[in-house]
């Protein structure tokens, strides 16, 4: 009797619940539910808004007025566009150098970070202070570092006798972009090293003991232990970086408005000078469209080319 019970099927009620209900038990459908809600936001605030602006690109839209289907219209203007055209090298420039420089700083401080030094709690709360002023407030600072008349850099070098006059620094082409990118890198360098040392943190003391004990010096044990165990954490912090720092709009225009001459436009910048302030909206969407491959390709380097896993290994390309 009790062999017949074990041996018997499922209830009915269990073998007849809907293939909704069997949906939403599975186990294996519970991280698609725990993601729809953060997808559905995602979705309305990032993808809507992305959809929209190259909608808008293919359409002569102003401010206050819909705008009607015209193609690669503005694409063709801007391909024709020499201020576009600086827009994107100055995009490109700025976020080359300030990545790489804040990569190289953020990596040095945080091994310094790591090592074991006095007040070493509160070193690491202060380096973190310049990525958590607001950036308006950073680029007002900046603004006055660098101002033609109040700076107190050409105040210093006047008073020691280095310099006659004081220093146009948003003034000068040149000049302005090498301040644009020093405030960014000034601002990025601490969410970068701070990223990284949380990932120093996870490599395992044995392996720098087992190394030193094998008589590795300084730089095999950074080259063969630290840089393939934190190549995840850097694929990913690089990621974030190059992301920032090619849209980057707030501190650009709190300190040049672009200028002079337009020589610190992004593409960001330019955009919203022609889409909001100028009120053609078709051509700041194409604009801000137009940064879309630029990062595709950035986050791809950065991403994929920091993942090899020859690297991860420790090993070389073959």
């Amino acid at each position: 009797m009790a062999d017949t019970a074990l041996t018997q099927p499922a209830p009915a009620a269990f073998a007849s619940r809907s293939a909704w209900a069997r949906l939403r038990a599975s186990r294996g459908w519970s991280g698609f539910w725990f993601m729809l809600p953060t997808s559905l936001i995602l979705g309305l605030f990032l993808a809507y808004p992305l959809l929209k602006g190259i909608w808008l690109s293919f359409t002569n839209a102003r401010i206050g007025r819909d705008g009607q289907f015209i193609g690669l219209e503005n694409y063709a203007w801007l391909w024709d566009d020499d201020v576009f055209w600086l827009a994107v090298f100055n995009t490109c420039l700025y976020t080359l150098v300030a990545s790489v420089v804040k990569f190289a700083v953020g990596l040095y401080v945080a091994l310094l970070l790591n090592k074991h030094i006095p007040f070493k709690s509160l070193v690491r709360s202060v380096v973190l202070i310049p990525f958590v002023v607001p950036t308006v407030l950073s680029a007002i600072a900046f603004w006055w570092i660098f101002d033609s008349q109040f700076s107190i850099i050409s105040w210093s070098l006047r008073h020691l006798g280095v310099i006659d006059g004081n220093i146009d620094f948003l003034g000068d082409p040149n000049l302005a972009r090498a301040c644009v990118i020093f405030a960014n890198i000034w601002r990025g360098v601490p969410f970068i090293a701070i990223t990284l040392l949380a990932g120093l943190q996870t490599v395992s003391p044995s392996l720098y003991e087992a190394a030193t004990i094998d008589g590795a010096s300084n730089w095999q044990i950074f080259s063969r232990i630290t840089l393939p165990l934190l190549t995840p954490i850097i694929a990913v912090v690089m990621t974030f970086s190059v992301l920032f720092t090619f849209t980057d709009f707030q501190l650009i225009w709190a300190m040049t408005r672009g200028g002079p001459v337009n020589a610190t436009h992004l593409m960001a910048t330019l955009s919203y000078q022609r889409g909001i302030l100028s009120g053609t909206l078709g051509e700041g969407a194409a604009i801000a469209t137009a940064m879309v491959p630029f990062l595709l390709v950035a986050i791809g380097i950065s991403w994929f080319g920091l993942q090899r896993r020859a690297w991860q290994s420790g090993g070389t390309d073959r």
